[in-house]
């Protein structure tokens, strides 16, 4: 470990300097970096026959650091069960999470399907076998149909680089990109859309802003204008959250909190949302702060069709 650290110094160094780099992927530059067809498709896997049999759900939006807590947050969701849970740093065989299929392990613990998208392969957390963290979208719903959209505006801050070691976690060195996991599901008898949405994390604002942009763009052009849409999770909206709450506003969107703005992060940041469009109602929307096994609160909402 000591030989690394005056590498370690100057990479991280490097890397706050570049905090704001950004840089415009496509499916041709995703290409160009190696990138297999599981960056692009939803895996779905079916646990229990699912059911529409309600016009009224419970909803989740939980970002769960990576399952590093695993047991404990698959106990406090038991405890407070839900019909669509939306969770995001979810790990696959990464070696710290104890190489778990979090996702599969989740969802046969809460008696649910599932569909999971990968965003990051992990390149400090393999063995011998590749290691992803991504979104996972839980439900007792049927689910239509699940697929990636991955953003075309991305920070460049993750990227592998030849002068920086992947191997040592704190550099957080990956390959992929940042993304939405769209799942149509049936809900009262009609369609509902849900985006799964982990938006970047670094830049002060200006990407996360362009990301939601390409995801309003994709809701505009997939379905038509009266449809049930949710779009959740953590959107890192860390620097004036108020601006997100009202572009969405514009959109028709409804948050879970209303108008409040709320801290969903143990410092003290609004970072999680449930927004809501088209003909359905949100009420009791609430920041579960008494809910441990993250650095983030998950927020709990009722969906109600109309």
């Amino acid at each position: 470990m000591t030989r690394w650290l005056p590498i370690s110094l100057i990479a991280a160094a490097a890397l706050l300097a570049s905090e704001h780099q950004i840089s415009s992927t496509n499916a041709g530059q995703s290409t160009s970096m190696g990138l297999g067809a599981e960056f692009y498709n939803a895996r779905e896997e079916t646990f229990v026959p699912s059911a529409d049999e309600s016009k009224s759900i419970r909803i989740v939006s939980w970002n769960i650091d990576r399952g590093a807590q695993l047991p404990l947050i698959g106990d406090e969701l038991a405890k407070n069960p839900a019909d669509l849970y939306l969770l995001q740093e979810v790990d696959s065989n990464t070696r710290r999470s104890a190489n778990r299929d979090e996702a599969s392990e989740l969802a046969r613990r809460l008696n649910v399907n599932l569909s999971y998208a990968v965003e990051f392969e992990e390149l400090s957390q393999e063995q011998k076998t590749p290691a992803y963290t991504g979104q996972a979208t839980l439900t007792r719903l049927p689910i239509r149909h699940s697929r990636v959209l991955r953003f075309e505006k991305q920070s460049g801050f993750w990227k592998p680089r030849s002068w920086i070691p992947s191997s040592v976690p704190l550099l957080q060195r990956r390959r992929g990109n940042r993304i939405a996991l769209v799942t149509d599901l049936e809900f009262a008898g009609r369609l509902l859309v849900v985006y799964n949405l982990h938006l970047e994390s670094r830049s002060m604002g200006s990407i996360q802003s362009e990301q939601l942009d390409e995801v309003l763009a994709d809701i505009r052009k997939q379905y038509p204008p009266d449809t049930a849409v949710i779009l959740a999770g953590d959107l890192n909206t860390k620097y004036l959250p108020g601006i997100y709450l009202r572009k969405l506003e514009r959109e028709g969107f409804r948050s879970a909190t209303g108008e409040r703005i709320e801290r969903t992060h143990s410092i003290a940041m609004a970072l999680d949302w449930i927004f809501v469009r088209g003909p359905v109602q949100i009420e009791d929307g609430r920041v579960r702060r008494d809910l441990r096994g993250s650095d983030h609160y998950p927020v709990y909402a009722e969906i109600v069709a109309q």
